[in-house]
Order: structure tokens, then C-alpha cells, then sequence
């Protein structure tokens, strides 16, 4: 029996929901098959099978588990069902004696006669359509086709979705404008400019008719024949498997030769470490002897030792727009940054106290980005020039906070916009953390949703980041960065305690924000973090009573 357990997320992520079971408490599951879908504070991701065996689940969905928690169990010594041997195995041997002999020209007979014809489709008839690329945005001249989610030649129907495209800013889809025969003009992989053509539609081709594709029958005696080699192939695996049941050290998942599980077993060698040479991924004998006469040393994923390769890459128009931004954001900004610490504690036994009734009334998690929006919302208000831009010699001023989230994703950093945080409810703000994240992870972010935002957060510490040095997200003048939350002994009231401490730091334009305002906005942040009654209006109600 195998334990499923939660996976570690993030150095600032301490549980996280189980959304759903994409498998069911008793079926089989396949090694590295997806089972669950979990969701953090800061995304959502999958958990899979650790090994082939019968699913038996530990937790519901809804639940909020710990990390490390156990939320299933793999019974791996369970038999996949495709191996379980079938009942009417005597009819493979004489099918022309059972009484199913004949069965097919009964069974099929119905098929066969002739049925009323089903209406045939009908063309569009709007001729040749020509797909172009769409704009996208004021600044933006190309985009590069990332992929065909159709094929050349397919039919397609009207708002069905063709391609995949990615700008400077964003990955988004292509939908097709009437309904016909997909030809397509461009390669995965080609820059196109905007209003160039990627595709023509034939309207004037019918959709496919509808007819029930069934494949035709298969005589008895060759039915009988696949049931005869399906029940026997069990019996072709159990010499096999008894010829290295000595080996018990060595999982019976793992791909080697009964020669190799022995050294493996022998040596304690984890073979996770071997690289296998043989087919279908197996350790061979020479594999093991390699590894051990080179301790210590892994090459890179499917790398040999001393290897001097190299690959080369075609930057993404994401990676490019990145890289030009960030180098910008440094040669015209007068940056600088300034740090100060937050006591976590009071956060986080708001969170202790208050995360299931808060997630059993609004159906989203109470994490950090809501406080830190928050408490950012009531900064910029008293700090106006943080929440500034500079537009040539004038300075445009906002009176509203529309921040600005880093989202990390596989295709490189976006920065989508939470508008009027000042305006939102906790609650609002974590589920629009979530949104935005998610949609983040599945390219589908509009470019309302990734321009204009007036101030910037990210978190490093998700990552183990300690400390930074965040860059400005131009045209914005200041940027927050967080980071990872670790208990440090701390001087109080004369007394050393451990307090669950986190490094902030302030990178700002010193061309429009003095070291005053700079330094006042994040004292001004710490206080009100350390002390989250004062999110509520902003002030100390005992200060307000006393008028002070």
C-alpha cells in the first residue's frame, strides 16, 4: 500500500483544498495518472499516482488538507482489470458449438436493413472566407502562430477555435468565422504581422455526414481468437514476475532484468538514479555496474557524463517582450529599493482561526495577496506618488489602486491587474487572485486583464526567495516584493521570541518618489500588516475615539 500524500507547494504554503477526485475511491489508476486536483493560494495543480494500483481516498472534496497530509492510498499489488481473466474463456476453444454462433446475423440483421435517410448537411455557400490575424493591441505589429489546434483539411465550424496564437504580451485563441474546410497558410512557428492571412475556410464544403461509423462485424472464431490471447497473456507474465519475486527490495514497478534488481537490491542503489539503456526504458546490468563506477555523478536528463551539447532556442515573443521591458524599467528608471521587516503572527492566526468559516461562506481560501493587497490599497492613498507615473514632464496621479499580481507560468512572467482593490472585499480579492492565476496557467488572458495597472506585487516566496531586489513594471514608479515567511528570534519587551518574520522591499523611481515617501509608505505597510484590524478603515479605533 502506497500513501498519496500532499505535495510541498511553496515555503509560504502551509495547506491547501482538495478541488476534486478526477478518479473515484476503488478504481484502478495507472502510474502517473492524474487522481486530483488541488488548489493552493496561488494556483491550482494536479496530484498523480505514484505508482499503478487501486485508488482508496483518504479526504473529500472540499476538504483543507496540510501539506504533507495523506489524501489517498495506492493498493499496488492489486491486478489491473485488463489482465483480470474473462469468464466464457471455453468459448474460445469451440465457438462454433456455443449458441452464439449464429448470433451475428441476427444481431446485425436490423443494421442491415435499409433505414430512412437522415437529412443531409447543407454549405454555408459564402464561397473562399480569409482568416486574418486580428489586432491585438495599439503597440503590437506580429504575432508568432504557436499551434494548429486543427488540421489542414479538417472541417470546422463556425466560432470553433483553429489556432493558438502569442503576442508581446499574451497567448490567445483564433476562432474560425463561418463554418467549412480549414486550409491553412502558416506554419507552427511563424511570425506573422497583424492583418497578415493564416488560413482560408471553404464554405461551400458540406459538413461531414453523421453516419453511425460502426465497424463491421467480427466473425465469431476471430472474437473468440482475441478473448483466447487476452486470458492466456497473464499466464505469459506470472514466470516472470516469480522469477524476481527474491528481489524484494526493489519495487515491482521498476523496468529491470532480474540480474539488474539484484545488484540494485544488493548495492541499495535507488534506480531512480540509473540511467536505463534498454527498450521500453529498462535497467540493464551494465546500466547499474555504470552507475556505480561513478558515484556522485548525474549528468543532466537524458545527457551522458562529459557531455559538451548545446541547444538553441527561438525566444518566444513573451520571452522577448520580457527581457526588452526589464532592460528598459533599469536604463530609464532611477531605481532604488528599501527594505523593512513584518511580524507575520497576527496574519496568521487570523488565518488559523478564521479559514474554514471564511471558506465555507465565500468558497475561496483566506490567503497572504488579500492582506498585502489590501494594506498596499490604504498605502497608495496616503502615498499618492507611489501609486504615480511619469509621462514626460508631467506626473499622472491615480486615485484608485489597480494592482498589478506577478504570476509566474511556464511561458514566462505576466502581470495581470486587479482593478480597484481600494474597492474590493477580501473575499473579492482572493477570488480574483484565483481567476487571474488560473487563467494565467491556461493562456487565456485577455489584454484588458494585463494592462494598466498602477502598482505591483510579487512574491518570491513561493519559491524560497529570502530576499530581492524586484524590478519596476514600467510605466509604474514602485513595486512590492514578497517573500518568504521564516521564523527568527526576535527582540520584544526585552524578551528573545520566535516570530514568523517576512522581508518586504520597496523598489521605487527616486525620480518621483522622494526616500521619505518610499520609506514612510512601507513603514505605513508594515504597520498595518502587523496590525490587520487597521484594514478595516484605516486608522486605530482607539486613536479615532481619543481623536488623536
Amino acid at each position: 500500500m502506497i500513501d498519496i500524500k500532499v505535495p510541498a507547494v511553496g515555503e509560504s504554503i502551509s495547506e491547501v483544498t482538495l478541488l476534486k477526485w478526477v478518479k473515484n475511491d476503488g478504481d484502478y489508476v495507472n502510474r502517473d495518472e492524474v487522481i486530483a486536483e488541488l488548489e493552493s493560494e496561488k494556483a491550482t495543480f494536479e496530484v498523480n499516482a505514484e505508482q499503478a494500483g487501486v485508488l482508496k481516498t483518504a479526504a473529500k472534496e472540499g476538504d483543507t488538507i496540510a501539506v504533507g497530509a495523506t489524501i489517498a492510498s495506492i493498493d499496488d499489488q492489486a491486478q489491473s482489470p485488463q489482465f483480470a481473466p474473462e469468464a466464457p474463456q471455453q468459448e474460445a476453444i469451440a465457438p462454433e458449438q456455443t449458441p452464439f454462433a449464429s448470433a451475428p446475423q441476427v444481431a446485425f440483421a436490423p443494421d442491415i436493413a435499409p433505414a430512412p435517410a437522415p437529412p443531409q448537411p447543407v454549405a454555408v455557400g459564402k464561397g473562399n472566407i480569409t482568416m486574418k490575424v486580428p489586432t491585438v493591441g495599439e503597440s503590437i505589429s506580429e504575432v508568432t502562430l504557436l499551434k494548429w489546434v486543427k488540421n489542414d483539411g479538417d472541417y470546422v465550424n463556425r466560432d470553433e477555435v483553429i489556432a493558438e496564437l502569442e503576442s508581446e504580451k499574451a497567448t490567445f485563441e483564433l476562432n474560425a468565422e463561418e463554418g467549412g474546410q480549414l486550409q491553412t497558410k502558416a506554419q507552427e512557428g511563424d511570425v506573422l504581422k497583424i492583418g497578415d492571412v493564416i488560413a482560408v475556410i471553404n464554405t461551400d464544403v458540406a459538413p461531414p455526414t453523421r453516419e453511425a461509423a460502426k465497424p463491421s462485424p467480427v466473425p465469431p472464431a476471430q472474437q473468440q481468437k482475441t478473448e483466447t490471447i487476452t486470458v492466456q497473456k497473464p499466464a505469459e507474465v506470472k514466470p516472470s514476475a516469480s522469477s524476481t519475486a527474491p528481489v524484494t527490495s526493489v519495487s515491482n514497478d521498476i523496468k529491470a532484468t532480474p540480474l539488474a534488481s539484484a545488484i540494485l537490491a544488493d548495492k541499495k542503489v535507488d534506480p531512480a538514479t540509473i540511467k536505463p539503456s534498454g527498450s521500453n526504458g529498462k535497467i540493464l546490468k551494465h546500466d547499474v555496474l555504470e552507475a556505480l563506477q561513478n558515484p556522485g555523478k548525474k549528468a543532466f536528463a537524458g545527457q551522458e557524463l562529459n557531455t559538451r551539447n548545446e541547444r538553441r532556442e527561438k525566444m518566444s515573443n513573451l520571452r522577448k517582450t520580457i527581457s526588452r521591458r526589464l532592460v528598459e524599467s533599469k536604463n530609464t528608471t532611477a531605481m532604488l529599493t528599501t527594505f523593512n521587516e513584518v511580524d507575520m503572527t497576527r496574519i496568521m492566526d487570523i488565518r488559523k482561526q478564521y479559514k474554514d468559516k471564511f471558506k465555507e461562506s465565500h468558497g475561496v481560501n483566506l490567503g497572504f495577496m488579500s492582506f498585502f493587497a489590501k494594506a498596499c490599497a490604504i498605502a497608495l492613498s496616503e502615498w499618492p506618488a507611489v501609486n504615480a507615473y511619469i509621462d514626460n514632464d508631467t506626473l499622472i496621479y491615480h486615485d484608485y489602486a489597480d494592482i498589478s499580481i506577478a504570476v509566474s507560468t511556464p511561458r514566462g512572467l505576466t502581470v495581470p491587474v486587479i482593478r480597484n482593490v481600494e474597492s474590493l472585499s477580501m473575499a473579492d480579492i482572493e477570488k480574483k487572485v484565483i481567476e487571474l492565476a488560473g487563467k494565467a496557467r491556461d493562456n487565456k488572458l485577455t489584454m484588458e486583464e494585463l494592462q494598466g495597472g498602477t502598482f505591483t506585487i510579487t512574491n518570491g516566496g513561493v519559491f524560497g526567495s529570502l530576499m530581492s531586489t524586484p524590478i519596476i513594471n514600467l510605466p509604474q514608479s514602485a513595486i512590492l516584493g514578497m517573500h518568504k515567511i521564516q521564523e527568527r528570534p526576535m527582540a520584544v519587551n526585552g524578551q528573545v521570541v520566535i516570530r514568523p518574520m517576512m522581508y518586504v522591499a520597496l523598489s521605487y523611481d527616486h525620480r518621483i518618489i522622494d526616500g521619505r515617501e518610499s520609506v514612510s509608505f512601507l513603514v505605513r505597510l508594515k504597520e498595518l500588516l502587523e496590525n490587520p484590524e487597521l484594514l478595516l478603515f484605516g486608522k486605530d479605533p482607539v486613536k479615532t475615539l481619543l481623536e488623536l
